[in-house]
C-alpha cells in the first residue's frame, strides 16, 4: 500500500459521499499483528495472556509512533497543531490498533477449541493475515478498482502474509 496521509493514497470515497476511508492502517496493523505472533512464537512457549499484552501493546506502541511522526511532519511543513488535529490524527491512525483487536482475541480464546500455544499461534496469525488480504481487498473494492486491480492487491497481500508464514515455519525448525 502507498504511503499513509496522503490524499490521493488508500482513501476510498464510500458511495453514499461520506468521509473517505482509509483501509491502509488496519492493513499496515494485521501485517504488525502476524509479525508480532510469528516473533513471540521464536521464543518458545510463552502464555496466551503474554502473547496477548505483546499484540495490543505493540498495537499501541507502533500506533504512537504513527501519530507522533504525523504530527511532527505537519509541524516541519509549519502547520499549526491544535487540540483538535492531534485527536483526528490519534483517530486516522486507529486502524492501526483495531487490527491487533482480532489476533488478540483468537489467542485469549484458543484454548476454547482446545487448542495448544502453537495451535493458537497459528489461528491468531490465520486471523491477521485474512484480516489483512481482507482489509486491502475492501480498500480496493471501495475505491471502485478494477476487478483486476483488486485481485492484484488482495494477492499482493496475500503473498506479502505468506512471506510471514515462511518465517514462522523456517523459524521452528
Amino acid at each position: 500500500m502507498p504511503h499513509r496521509g496522503h490524499a490521493q493514497d488508500s482513501q476510498t470515497r464510500p458511495p453514499t459521499g461520506a468521509a473517505p476511508v482509509d483501509y491502509s492502517g488496519a492493513v499496515y496493523g494485521s501485517l504488525l499483528a502476524a509479525s508480532v505472533v510469528v516473533g513471540a512464537g521464536t521464543l518458545g512457549s510463552y502464555p496466551r495472556l503474554e502473547l496477548v499484552v505483546l499484540l495490543l501493546g505493540t498495537a499501541v506502541v507502533f500506533w504512537a509512533a504513527h501519530v507522533f511522526s504525523r504530527l511532527f511532519g505537519a509541524r516541519m511543513v509549519q502547520r499549526a497543531m491544535s487540540r483538535q488535529e492531534v485527536r483526528r490524527v490519534c483517530a486516522e491512525e486507529r486502524p492501526i490498533l483495531e487490527a491487533a483487536v482480532p489476533p488478540a482475541v483468537a489467542v485469549a480464546i484458543g484454548s476454547l477449541f482446545g487448542l495448544d500455544v502453537q495451535g493458537t499461534a497459528w489461528l491468531a496469525l490465520t486471523v491477521a493475515l485474512a484480516g489483512q488480504v481482507g482489509w486491502a481487498t475492501l480498500a480496493a473494492v471501495r475505491a471502485g478498482a478494477a476487478r483486476r486491480l483488486i485481485l492484484v492487491a488482495g494477492t499482493a497481500n496475500l503473498l506479502l502474509g505468506l512471506v510471514i508464514v515462511v518465517f514462522k515455519v523456517a523459524l521452528q525448525h
